[in-house]
């Protein structure tokens, strides 16, 4: 029995995050009449409570700066760094990452997007053959009332502040309270928020910046439309390939075809605790991921004959839980002063590594000793009153964040320990060894410090080493940590044009797929900043190019 249609796109887009967006744009830039669909009544997804950045290799912005990159450095690090897993991880979808990344962000730059580079953002490994500082672009603010309707029903982050900054900005932000760069980059970011809301702006950075951007490319180009509350409910097949989708809209299950493609831009499984516990260690209550990361696009695409991989995998890092909301930590970990320990109070892990190898051995401590999450952080007096910890600047600690446990301060590392439920004895012991070290700006342990980036966030006043200080200075204080999360990193299986694999391989016609929804080309690793979001928009526009091509 032939399908009723009651819509007919070239190209129908599933998910309005970063990957979704790229996707419409590239189509649409190519001739293709396309549709969003979206089940949330938001949109902009997990992309916009990110920091909006995306790890372009030899980028144009290094170009004009003469930061000098080349492709061929590029796949040298990514083979580094990146085991192989499988197909999501071969080379010829590294080679189609890096030959396209730098071609997507100019492609969007001539339809208005305006980028910056983070310039002394450096490469999570930078000891390792082919790395390199300057990798991660980000858009530039943006005045979201340009969206006219659309910024109402933009999917925004509950609990944190609208300010206008980016990744390239946070390094200098925790030092606000204590050096005169901190001071005037926080001033400005406030200054700018400021004057923007009595001239009738509202000034968006990081991710929000990103989505906003991209939306309004589509609708002042291209109109492009967005179906809200329209959840994917089936992929309909025709003569051995995608035809089109079952959408449910208004509350009635309605058929679109799709002339062209179908794209798979939805996004991973982070909040579906069964979907999470049937292939990982964890819930997802402790992930920094939209409520909406379900994970029906993996579902749907499996039951249409997609192969999955990776599905063990998250973006993973130190997350706390602050004012019923969790935090990705990014910086808080590695000012000196502070140190990280399991319940036993033993130290595991160098805390200035890159939030995913941080996530990892939390993860493989508390398998070891048992129970161990949460761990907890560790910090001095001075500390707390010198560095940023999330929202609340050195020496701002709101007595409510005390009652309600969140931070929990004693004048002793004794009855710190007493009132964490850490083993005092040992505590004791770890914070004697760590404290002699500090004093040499040796870690003898974890080698905390010994590379950029473990310098990246650190008070550079600090001398020999700017991540380590002895913790000796009373109050002590501590805050819970969970091996949390940016999102899951497994999914569909697909080749190096974004197209969906079988089992055996073949090729799912008129289906593609990118960013969470799918196994990530990064693998169980990250590379630099923006690895998450650099290869979802980039195979969205590998997909639509090749999509084109039909």
């Amino acid at each position: 029995m032939a399908t009723k249609w009651s819509e007919s796109y070239d190209i129908v887009v599933v998910g309005s995050g970063a990957s979704g967006l790229a996707a419409a744009i590239t189509a649409q830039s190519k001739g293709m009449k396309t549709l969003i669909i979206e089940k949330l009544d938001k949109w902009g997804g997990s992309s916009s409570y990110s920091g909006g950045g995306l790890w372009i290799p030899n980028n144009y912005l290094m170009q004009d700066q003469d930061a000098i990159d080349s492709s061929e450095e590029a796949l040298q690090y990514m083979e580094n760094v990146i085991h192989y897993k499988g197909q999501a991880t071969s080379r010829a979808r590294k080679e189609a990452y890096v030959h396209n990344a730098p071609e997507m962000v100019l492609h969007l730059k001539k339809l208005g997007f305006k980028w910056r580079r983070a310039d002394l953002y450096p490469d999570y490994y930078p000891n390792v053959p082919g790395a390199k500082t300057g990798r991660c672009v980000e858009g530039e603010v943006f005045n979201a009332k340009k969206l006219g309707a659309f910024r109402k029903t933009m999917l925004i982050q509950p609990g944190m502040p609208n300010m206008p900054f980016g990744s390239g900005d946070v390094y200098l932000i925790p030092l606000a309270t204590q050096t005169w760069a901190g001071f005037k980059k926080l001033a400005s970011v406030v200054l700018k928020t400021i004057t923007g809301t009595l001239t009738g702006k509202e000034w968006f950075g990081a991710g929000k910046t990103l989505v906003a951007q991209m939306m309004y490319i589509l609708q002042e180009k291209y109109k492009t439309p967005v179906w809200l509350n329209s959840p994917l409910t089936d992929i309909v097949i025709e003569n051995n390939r995608v035809a089109g989708v079952t959408v449910t809209k208004d509350g009635k299950q309605i058929h679109v075809k799709a002339n062209k493609a179908v794209l798979l831009g939805a996004g991973g499984f982070a909040k579906n605790a069964e979907y999470r516990q049937k292939y990982q260690p964890v819930t997802g209550e402790w992930s920094s991921a939209a409520p909406g990361d379900q994970g029906e696009g993996i579902q749907i695409g499996e039951k249409t004959g997609g192969a999955l991989a990776l599905m063990d995998e998250a973006w993973w890092g130190g997350s706390f839980k602050m004012n019923g909301l969790m935090n990705f930590s990014i910086w808080e970990r590695s000012y000196p002063g502070a140190i990280m320990v399991d319940h036993h109070g033993n130290r595991y892990v160098n805390e200035s590594s890159s939030y995913v190898d941080l996530g990892r051995k939390m993860l493989e401590q508390e398998s070891k000793v048992g129970g161990a999450a949460p761990s907890w952080l560790i910090m001095d007096g001075i500390h707390r009153k010198k560095y940023l910890f999330g929202t609340h600047p050195g020496g701002m600690t709101p007595s409510k964040l005390i009652k309600d446990s969140t931070f929990v301060k004693a004048s002793s590392l004794e009855d710190l320990a007493k009132q964490c439920g850490i083993n005092a004895e040992n505590l004791n012991k770890t914070v004697k060894k760590f404290n002699s070290q500090a004093a040499q700006g040796i870690d003898d342990d974890f080698q905390r410090g010994n590379d950029i980036y473990d310098r990246y966030y650190s008070d550079y006043r600090v001398l020999p080493n700017s991540t380590l200080a002895p913790i000796e200075n009373p109050p002590f204080w501590a805050i819970r940590y969970y091996p949390g999360d940016l999102g899951t990193k497994g999914g569909l299986v697909t080749d190096e044009h974004a197209r969906v694999l079988r089992q055996d391989g073949s090729v799912i016609e008129g289906l593609y797929a990118s960013g969470n929804n799918t196994a990530s080309v990064m693998g169980e690793t990250y590379p630099g900043a923006g690895s998450t979001i650099g290869p979802a928009c980039t195979f969205s526009y590998i997909a639509m190019n090749h999509a084109a091509e039909i």
